[in-house]
C-alpha cells in the first residue's frame, strides 16, 4: 500500500524492499544530515505489523525464535528471528511486549503470520497480521516508550544482548554506537497527522535513502536486503541482538551452536566504500570481484553525506580484507574498498576454547 506522504511536493517513490514512501522529499543530503541529528521523521508505513495475543504468547514465541522472550518485560525493545531447520534466516521481526500484546515488526509479514499460526497447536495465543491498522513511524531516538505512550520498539543495535556474542567491533568501538532508531506504531488512519506534529516541533521529513545511508554507516543488516536464502546470523554479526545462546532448543538452534563453537560461517559482511569518481553506482545483488573471481554480491547502495558511495556486501569468508574489489556496474566496473564487518577468521569474541586431545600411549610404550 501506498503511503499518503507520496502526494507531497517533490516526494520521490523508493523501490525495491521500500515500495510505498518516500525515497527522498527533494533534497537527500539535507535530509541525511537532519536524521543524523536527530531532528528528522521518516515514513515506515511499508513495515508489516504482526501481534501474538494471550497467556502464552511471550513463553510460545521463545520456544520457536532465536531470542530469549519468556520473561521479557513490558515496553523493552529486542528482536527475534525466525530460522530454517538448517539455521538459514526465514523472518526477522523486532519485538517489544505492552503487557498484553506482543509486536512483531517485520518485512515478511503475511508469511510470518501463516508460519505462526502454523505454530499455534495447543497452545493459548492468537494471532494476526495488523498491517491494514498499524503504520510505523521511524525517530532518530534512543528511548523506549513509556507507560500511556504508543507502542514503541527501539533498535537495540549493536549492544551485545545478554546470551549474545559478536563477530565484530566492541560495543564502544561499533559505528553503530553513534545511530539512534526507534519505530513509533501509530494507526494507519493517523499517520500523516502524526508526521505533522512532529513537523511543528521542528522535525522535517526524510526518506528512505538517508535511513539506508546512515544504516550502511552502522553496519546494521536488514533481512530485506543482507539476506538470501542461504544466510546464517553469524555471516552478518546478528548474534549481537537477535540470537540467544544460551536457551532451550530452537528451529536452526543446532547449526548456530556449531558454527558459534567448532566452525566458522562461510561469509561475511562488509562495507564496502566506493570510487565516487565516475558517478555510477552499482545495483543490489551485483557481483563483487578480486581479479577475475566473482567473491560476493552488494546488497544495499546508497550515497552517504559525507562518505560518499558506500554499499553492504556478503563476501566468502576468505577474501582478504586488502585485496582490491571490483563491482560490477552499467558503465564498467567501480573499485571497492572494504571496511570489515565480521573478520575473515569467523571467531566470535566469546567462542569456547578447544578441548584438549586426550594422549594416547601406543601398545608396547
Amino acid at each position: 500500500m501506498s503511503s499518503p506522504l507520496l502526494a507531497r511536493p517533490g516526494a520521490v517513490e523508493a523501490s525495491g524492499p521500500d515500495a510505498g514512501v518516500a525515497w527522498h522529499y527533494g533534497d537527500p543530503t539535507g535530509e541525511q544530515r537532519a536524521l543524523e541529528a536527530g531532528g528528522a521523521v521518516v515514513d515506515q508505513s511499508h513495515l508489516g505489523v504482526v501481534t501474538v495475543t494471550g497467556p502464552d504468547r511471550l513463553t510460545w514465541l521463545h520456544s520457536i525464535t532465536s531470542q530469549h522472550l519468556e520473561a521479557l518485560p513490558p515496553r523493552t525493545s529486542t528482536e527475534t528471528l525466525v530460522l530454517s531447520p538448517h539455521g538459514h534466516i526465514e523472518h526477522a521481526a523486532g519485538v517489544v511486549d505492552d503487557g498484553e500484546t506482543t509486536w512483531l515488526i517485520t518485512e515478511t509479514a503475511p508469511a510470518l503470520a501463516a508460519w505462526l499460526d502454523s505454530m499455534r497447536f495447543t497452545r493459548r495465543v492468537e494471532i494476526a497480521d495488523v498491517t491494514e491498522a498499524w503504520a510505523a513511524v521511524g525517530e532518530a531516538v534512543r528511548q523506549e516508550g513509556a507507560e500511556g505512550e504508543p507502542v514503541t520498539w527501539a533498535d537495540p543495535w549493536p549492544q551485545v544482548a545478554a546470551g549474545g556474542t559478536r563477530y565484530g567491533a566492541p560495543d564502544q568501538e561499533h559505528p553503530g554506537r553513534e545511530r539512534a532508531w526507534r519505530l513509533v506504531l501509530v494507526p494507519r488512519t493517523a499517520l500523516a497527522d502524526e508526521v505533522g506534529a512532529r513537523e511543528r516541533a521542528g522535525w522535517r521529513p526524510a526518506g528512505t535513502w538517508a535511513l539506508e545511508a546512515l544504516r550502511i554507516e552502522a553496519w546494521r543488516p536488514r533481512a530485506a536486503t543482507e539476506v538470501d536464502h542461504r544466510t546464517i546470523p553469524h555471516e552478518l554479526d546478528w548474534l549481537r541482538t537477535a540470537v540467544h545462546l544460551a536457551k532451550g532448543c530452537y528451529r536452526g538452534q543446532e547449526t548456530v551452536a556449531r558454527v558459534h563453537n567448532m566452525s566458522r560461517p562461510p561469509r561475511r559482511l562488509a562495507l564496502l566504500h566506493l570510487d565516487g569518481s565516475g558517478h555510477l553506482l552499482p545495483e543490489p545483488g551485483a557481483p563483487v570481484r578480486a581479479g577475475e573471481r566473482e567473491v560476493g554480491r552488494v546488497t544495499t547502495v546508497a550515497r552517504h553525506h559525507v562518505l560518499g558511495p558506500v554499499a553492504l556486501g556478503v563476501l566468502r569468508r576468505g577474501t582478504p580484507s586488502d585485496v582490491e574489489l571490483l563491482v560490477d556496474c552499467d558503465g564498467g566496473p567501480v573499485a571497492a574498498g572494504q571496511e570489515v564487518v565480521v573478520p575473515a577468521e569467523g571467531v566470535s569474541s566469546d567462542r569456547p576454547a578447544p578441548r584438549p586431545r586426550l594422549g594416547i600411549t601406543p601398545p608396547g610404550r
